[in-house]
């Protein structure tokens, strides 16, 4: 279809021509843009006839033409079918000018979006292609600009327009669920409509035109369960009484189909996975009505006897299920717990039990929701009850006193054997073994006690209360041919007492008395103690000793209290006559047997001022009248400096230098040895010992004077004791010689034994006896006499006995 649109002759008139396939578009020339509808482009055509009108009638009028300045091109907006794939381009329309005389002078212009590319322009024709296929989802609209030009000079013979090119959708997109897939809960039991979830897709064809994106929802899995409504996509329960324990998910297949569900649109489908979550619609149900434990008698209180468990098809705390004991004979005996990770009813032990005594109890346990849903109350009772039968087995136990403890008396000073009491225990078993009876050492370290094979108690020394009052020992019972278990109980065993300590002054401190106390004063009030225990009606007398009695200076009073007083008789006393007195007091205890003693009480004699205030109670020497001068007192404590002077400096000169305590001629000095790892000087050396002990004839026949004891014996040598000559060559009977009589010579000083051994040196008569210097040393000493001192230094004479002998021949001598 062709659309014409004349401008008045004069003013250039424009022809264009837009071809469109399959729809008709009409391009209005105004004044401004125009519209899309039909309606609005008649009112431009009517519009533009009443302007050409009105222009006659101005000519008419006035006489003369009047002539409008020329308008730019207007165009409206243009459509093509998007996803055409055709052979050829897409013609969208055709551009033709009254100046186009058909001569080719006129060339055509296109630009803006997609001119060159998708869009094309015949220069010489006007037509217009689009050479590629459109997606409306890519792009809605394409704005180009036409040009009317001399192809000669590029002159522009119209002013540019721009005009929109739509493309048109058609239903290539099909919906898509964005937030798929989807997870919805729902409680079980929900009433039937409930809304579990609102599934929601979208389409990317133009929702304004045609049904392209008009969706509509359905369901394809999940029914008859849950339905969808079409047009929002919410989804919602079709049953009633939907149980989670029966099934729990659900997997649901929604649909959703573009053209409003007709025939020949597109669809899209999600998953919905549907959970029904839990409520308390399950009361708790135990597998079993009656249940049987055991318990041993020998299990403590707090052991565990057995579990049970209600079950509760619900989940959580709707699940949760509490116990208690609601009836039974051992309710007392018994205990119920839940155990928190489990929960499981735990059946504790709450009292001992007796196999004996009672063998087998009875419980009945409830077990019930804490949270019930109101809404679910008409299915209930939310509780179960179950029956618990116990039964108490025999255990090996140990043997059982008859008492819990046992508290006996037994004198003190009581003989060895004396009985103290008998404890008794027994078999309770059905065997009723026999017991046997011991006292553990630790209870009794000092085993006081003794126990026979039937409980018997004695002592086996006698006890003192004063030392020890009570005895607390433990007697374990036995049982013989049982598993040897034992049961202990304690024994209190308290020493009674008997007087046999007398008693004793309370305090044993001085009485203080003032020189000018009066006659009749009491001085001191004396009490006493007893370490044994005291009657109530017991108390102590108090008496002078008979050979006081008739003292001139002290009197005692007894007051029948346990107390006494002392007094005065006389005035007068003095210290510098005498300073203490002595009294000496008889106290009774009169006890069963009664016991007395004599403890004497010391009285000193005190200065005092006039008030009695005791200023001193020490003996004070005379003075003598005439003092010394203070000249005097410094001279003598000078005389006093200088003899400490004299005595120090003679300390110290001893020191440095000892005398000898045994005196021997020509000066013979012995000091002790201090110095060690040296080697000695031989006869030479008298600084470090002294070899007079070894060759000294007059010391070898008879004993050396010491010089700090005198001795009183001097002891003849042992009878058949021979005594080789002093200058004898055997030094080895020599040497024993000596020790023997250093051994048998009680006078002669410790450091008279022999000690000292290897002397040698320059000088020596024997000379060196070390090899060290002989091997790098040339010596003219003939040690030919070796061969005759024995059989100790006959390797010593092998080595140097001959000087000739070969290098060889010592060798051979050391290898031997």
């Amino acid at each position: 279809m062709a659309a014409l649109v004349r401008k008045q002759q004069g003013c250039g008139l424009l022809r264009v021509l837009l071809l469109l396939l399959g729809v008709s578009v009409v391009c209005t020339a105004a004044l401004g843009t125009g519209s899309h509808r039909m309606d609005h482009r008649n009112h431009k055509h009517r519009h533009l006839g009443h302007s050409l009108h009105k222009h006659r009638q101005r000519t008419g009028k006035e006489g003369q033409v009047l002539h409008r300045s020329k308008r730019g091109w207007v165009w409206n907006q243009f459509f093509v079918i998007e996803e055409y794939t055709g052979p050829d381009p897409v013609l969208v329309g055709r551009l033709h000018s009254d100046v186009d005389s058909g001569d080719g002078n006129i060339k055509y212009i296109l630009s803006g979006e997609g001119a060159g590319t998708i869009f094309v322009i015949d220069d010489r024709t006007g037509n217009i292609h689009a050479t590629k296929t459109l997606d409306r989802e890519e792009q809605a609209q394409y704005t180009l600009t036409a040009q009317a030009v001399a192809r000669d000079t590029n002159k522009p013979l119209e002013p540019p327009s721009e005009f929109i090119v739509k493309v048109q959708d058609i239903n290539d997109n099909p919906p898509e669920f964005l937030h798929g897939p989807y997870h919805a809960r729902v409680p079980e039991m929900s009433n039937v409509g409930t809304s579990v979830i609102q599934v929601t897709a979208t389409d990317a064809d133009d929702p304004t035109y045609g049904n392209s994106a008009r969706l509509v929802y359905s369901i394809l899995q999940g029914q008859p369960y849950f339905s969808v409504e079409p047009q929002t996509g919410i989804i919602r329960t079709a049953l009633p009484n939907m149980d989670r324990e029966a099934r729990q998910e659900y997997d649901v297949v929604i649909q959703a189909k573009d053209m409003g569900g007709h025939m020949g649109g597109l669809s899209g489908t999600t998953e919905v996975r549907i959970t029904l979550t839990d409520v308390n619609d399950n009361p708790p149900k135990f597998p079993q009505s009656v249940y049987t434990m055991s318990v041993s008698e020998d299990k403590v209180p707090g052991e565990e006897v057995g579990r049970l468990k209600a079950k509760d098809l619900d989940l959580g705390e709707n699940g949760l299920v509490a116990y208690r004991l609601i009836d039974g004979d051992g309710m007392n005996v018994f205990e119920l717990t839940t155990d928190s990770e489990t929960r499981e009813a735990v059946i504790k032990l709450k009292k001992h039990v007796d196999y004996e005594t009672k063998r087998g109890y009875s419980l009945k346990v409830e077990g019930s929701n804490p949270h019930i849903d109101s809404r679910f109350l008409t299915w209930g009772p939310y509780k179960d009850e179950a029956t618990i039968k116990i039964s108490v087995e025999d255990a090996d136990e140990p043997p059982v006193f008859i008492a819990p403890s046992y508290t006996y008396e037994v004198e003190e000073n009581a003989p060895a054997g004396a009985v103290v009491g008998r404890v008794h225990a027994k078999d309770t078993d059905a065997a009723n073994n026999p017991v046997s009876y011991m006292i553990p050492r630790y209870t009794d370290l000092e085993k006081f006690f003794s126990i026979s094979e039937d409980g018997l108690i004695t002592t086996t020394k006698p006890l003192d209360r004063e030392t020890q009052a009570w005895h607390n020992i433990s007697v374990s019972a036995i049982e013989i041919g049982g598993h040897h278990q034992d049961a202990k109980v304690r024994v209190n065993i308290k020493v009674k007492d008997v007087n046999d300590n007398p008693p004793e002054l309370a305090s044993n401190n001085e009485v203080l008395m003032c020189e000018t106390v009066s006659p009749g004063k009491v001085i001191e009030t004396v009490s006493a103690l007893d370490k044994d225990e005291m009657d109530h009606r017991q108390h102590f007398s108090f008496s002078l000793a008979p050979e006081v009695a008739h003292n001139q200076n002290f009197s005692l009073t007894d007051s029948r209290d346990s107390t006494a007083s002392i007094y005065v008789l006389r005035k007068g006393f003095s210290r510098l006559t005498q300073d203490v007195y002595f009294l000496p007091i008889e106290i009774n205890d009169n006890g069963f047997p009664p016991m007395s003693s004599t403890n004497t009480l010391t009285i000193r004699v005190c200065s005092c001022d006039s008030k009695d205030t005791i200023l001193s109670c020490n003996v004070e020497p005379y003075v003598l009248p005439a003092g010394l001068s203070t000249g005097a007192l410094i001279a003598i404590l000078a005389c006093i400096v200088i003899l400490l002077a004299i005595v120090v400096l003679f300390v110290a000169l001893r020191r440095q230098k000892k005398e000898p305590l045994i005196v021997f001629e020509e000066e013979d000095i012995r000091e002790n040895i201090i110095t060690y790892d040296d080697e000695g000087g031989g006869e030479e050396d008298t600084e470090a010992f002294d070899i007079a002990t070894l060759q000294n004839p007059d010391g070898a026949n008879g004993f050396l004077p010491r010089k700090d004891i005198k001795p009183e014996l001097q002891f003849p040598l042992r009878p058949g004791m021979g005594r080789p000559e002093a200058n004898s060559v055997d030094v080895d009977d020599f040497i024993k010689t000596r020790i023997a009589d250093a051994d048998s010579d009680p006078t002669a000083p410790p450091y008279d034994s022999i000690q000292i051994y290897g002397y040698e040196g320059r000088g020596s008569l024997a000379g060196s006896l070390s090899s060290l210097e002989s091997v790098t040393t040339e010596s003219d000493l003939d040690y030919d006499y070796l061969q005759s001192w024995g059989p100790r230094f006959r390797k010593l004479a092998d080595l140097y006995g001959t000087k000739d002998c070969s290098i060889n021949d010592v060798d051979d001598n050391e290898d031997s």
